[in-house]
């Protein structure tokens, strides 16, 4: 039989394709966020959140987001007649996403308008934002982190009303000429790494000028970050010892223009050649006796960077959370709309299994992490103590969790997920950044460590958070059996933080899904996460009673599923 001839393009008709995710409400959509945020006490906040969410998921935010990753920044290290500008090039969608971010709070938030449960907001927005870029995040955390220590030193007054001002100014400038200004940090040298006793960047006194006691500072910095920001806190050595003897580096602010508006002495080696973070720039740098002014005391800058690095470990939790509800809300939505073997892919039980587990996951990271920003709000014994624990436990689980889930996520996608015009190969890319930066695991374990040492009141404060969770599930109390009997031996070995790590972080998440989530979600949280058994080895190996509410489960993480 003579088949008809094929119609001109017929080949190339596109169908059982999921649609883009765009012009959704990145809040309204993430119920697990939004009970968080009520709950954490910024329920005043829900209608700002709601309109965020919309601006944060429509098509041309989702675009600025895909254009500032994919035309990376440029150096341009001089000017056409040879001038040296030591300058680095964005695409204005970065720009865009930086004045958005710095409009709404991003970093100065919490600060200038310090209600109860503004750092709880700020949390939101940012792990909004990290959904459609995670390189804007960088100089937001930095300036963010660096407005606490700023507050103590009285010639930098100006630099501070800068830092808290919505108003985010790219132009080249000396930062004082501008209407709002960005900070970065430098602390990390080729030899140190996160031993920054190491450091070998020196800083020689000049006198009292301007911004208080000045230096000048010779040296290098093997990662600079955020390089165009009007300003930096960095560590050098002025020769200052500690009780021990040991070097004791001192803080310093940087900036990029000194006080008569000439370039300071900041030079570009090269840009770091990074798997992920495109939008973002990492430099190498070398200071040519450039003009620094010390903060705080000789010989404290570690306890200042520490101060910072509870605000910056915060945001690690936030931004791999980020990164966990992208994935999985772009695997709901294609799961949503591809079809298989004659049913759509939600629809399908093992997929079922990897979606409801995927859920679980980042729902979660989303309860830990908001929990951990409410801390940062509430100003009492009990939150201080659960703050100086929890932040390195939230840093190291959530961040380690992050790989896991975008690789899980990618596969729902299939090959599709594996190209670049896609969103999963970024989020993939970007996955482990924050389990590396401000901190590896092993810091944040030797943290945990130090935090139950020194704090007499940590582990009092997180069994107060256990507490009331108790008896309600039974995988859930032999957990915390278990985890009492780890805390109770009289000094933790160091080769079993991350073991007390992951027992503390898996507790808190099970508590806190126990006193506040459907029961089905918490059920199936405990008879996997808690529970003795086969679960673990990949998502989607649900046991049988955790597989029964997948539907459930999937719905809550993604109302537009359809079931």
């Amino acid at each position: 039989m003579e088949m008809a001839p094929l119609q001109p393009g017929s080949t190339h008709d596109v169908f059982n394709q999921a649609p883009p995710l765009a012009d959704y409400n990145a809040y309204t959509s993430d119920l697990a966020l939004r009970e968080a945020a009520a709950r954490e006490g910024a329920v005043w906040a829900d209608a700002w959140l709601t309109e965020r969410g919309a601006e944060l998921g429509s098509a041309a935010m989702i675009e600025r987001g895909r254009l500032a990753n994919r035309f990376a920044p440029t150096l341009r290290l001089f000017d056409a007649v040879g001038r040296r500008l030591d300058a680095v090039e964005f695409h204005p969608a970065y720009h865009e996403l930086m004045a958005y971010v710095k409009r709404h709070g991003g970093s100065g938030g919490p600060w200038s308008d310090p209600r109860p449960g503004a750092h709880v907001k700020r949390a939101a927005l940012y792990l909004m934002q990290g959904q459609v870029d995670g390189g804007t995040l960088c100089p937001t955390t930095m300036t963010y982190a660096v407005i606490p220590a700023l507050r103590g030193a009285r010639e930098l007054q100006p630099w501070l009303d800068l830092a808290l001002s919505p108003d985010y100014d790219a132009r080249f400038i000396p930062g004082t000429a501008k209407r709002g200004v960005t900070f970065g940090m430098g602390m990390t040298e080729k030899q140190g790494g996160s031993d920054v006793r190491a450091n070998a960047t020196t800083a020689t006194s000049v006198g009292a000028s301007q911004w208080g006691r000045e230096y000048r500072v010779v040296g290098h910095k093997w990662f600079f970050s955020a390089v165009m920001s009007d300003a930096f806190l960095i560590l050098a050595q002025t020769g200052a010892r500690d009780a021990r003897g040991n070097p004791a580096p001192s803080c310093f602010f940087l900036p990029r223009f000194d006080p008569e508006g000439a370039p300071n002495a900041i030079r570009i080696q090269r840009l770091k050649d990074k798997l992920g973070d495109q939008s973002n720039v990492g430099t190498e740098v070398e200071f040519w006796s450039a003009r620094a002014w010390l903060v705080g005391e000789e010989g404290r800058g570690i306890q200042h960077i520490l101060e910072m690095g509870t605000y910056t470990r915060l945001d690690c939790a936030l931004g791999s959370t980020a990164v966990m509800r992208a994935a999985l809300a772009q695997a709901l939505h294609h799961a949503s709309h591809r079809r298989a073997f004659g049913r759509r892919l939600v629809e399908q039980p093992l997929m079922q299994s990897v979606l409801a587990d995927l859920a679980l996951e980042v729902e979660a990271a989303t309860a830990l992490a908001m929990r951990l920003a409410a801390a940062f709000d509430r100003d009492d014994d009990h939150n201080r103590q659960l703050r100086r624990l929890l932040t390195p436990v939230a840093k190291y689980w959530i961040c380690k969790r992050a790989p896991a889930v975008a690789a899980e996520a990618m596969e729902v996608w299939g090959g599709n997920g594996y190209v670049e015009e896609g969103p999963m190969a970024l989020y993939y890319r970007q996955a482990p950044l924050n389990s590396i930066w401000e901190g590896s695991g092993n810091v944040m374990g030797l943290d945990t460590l130090r935090a139950l040492a020194r704090e007499p009141g940590a582990l009092a404060a997180l069994q107060a958070e256990l507490a009331p969770a108790a008896g309600r599930d039974a995988h859930f109390d032999a957990h915390a059996a278990q985890l009492q009997a780890l805390l109770a031996q009289p000094a933790p070995r160091e080769a079993q933080a991350r073991v007390l790590m992951q027992g503390i972080a898996l507790a808190l998440q099970g508590a806190l899904l126990l006193r506040h989530a459907p029961a089905a979600t918490a059920r199936a949280f405990c008879a996997t996460r808690l529970a003795p058994g086969p679960w673990g080895a990949a998502f989607g190996a649900l046991p049988a009673a955790a597989a029964s509410h997948a539907e459930a489960l999937i719905a809550r993480a993604w109302p537009d599923s359809g079931l």
